[in-house]
């Protein structure tokens, strides 16, 4: 399912808002370039994110990670590439609540909700403002913003999203957005 203009731009806009309550100045240029990653399903409310990239080279990457109220982005790992490790990450929260879920020892009545079948870890670990946690390379793990919103700073090597693997074979990386009301 594609998303349209309006939705798009309205998820942008609500996103600034997010990075707004949490203190990040974001520059023009990067307003512009924010994206809004619905993952080809349609339901943007309950799947999806918001990104702001500040770098992503040969060797590191920067970005903020906007979660609306309950909002999850999908499981998925970062796999190894040929010779090159997966993506190791490092979750920073800065405004709001999230929940961060990897492999492990289930965590009994988990505060996140799955939107669907295709979440299997359950090994909770909660990020407030100021506390972070580092995932190793290719480990499976999907996390959902708590009932104010999120805003998550992740510092990592090198991003290539596009070879992320998701449990849910639906989902597709890149946005179709197209015109519309």
């Amino acid at each position: 399912m594609a998303i349209t203009k309006a939705e798009y731009q309205a998820a942008v806009n609500r996103a600034l808002e997010y990075l707004d309550k949490a203190g990040i100045v974001v520059p023009e240029e990067e307003k512009a370039n924010l994206e809004v990653a619905d993952f080809g399903l349609g339901q943007l409310e309950t799947l999806g994110l918001e990104i702001v990239v500040y770098v992503n080279t040969e060797r590191v990457c920067a970005k903020e990670l906007v979660l609306f109220p309950h909002q999850t982005c999908p499981e998925h790992r970062h796999p190894n590439l040929g010779m090159v490790c997966g993506k190791e990450e490092t979750f920073r929260c800065r405004y709001g609540e999230v929940y961060l879920y990897t492999s492990g020892m289930p965590t009994p009545n988990p505060k996140g909700k799955a939107p669907n079948e295709y979440f299997t870890v359950w090994h909770e670990i909660i990020l407030r403002p100021g506390e972070q946690y580092t995932l190793e390379p290719n480990t499976l793990h999907w996390f959902q913003a708590g009932p104010e919103g999120a805003v998550v700073s992740e510092f990592s090597t090198r991003s290539t999203d596009e070879a992320d693997v998701f449990t849910d074979p639906r989902i597709q990386r890149a946005p179709e957005v197209v015109e519309g009301a």
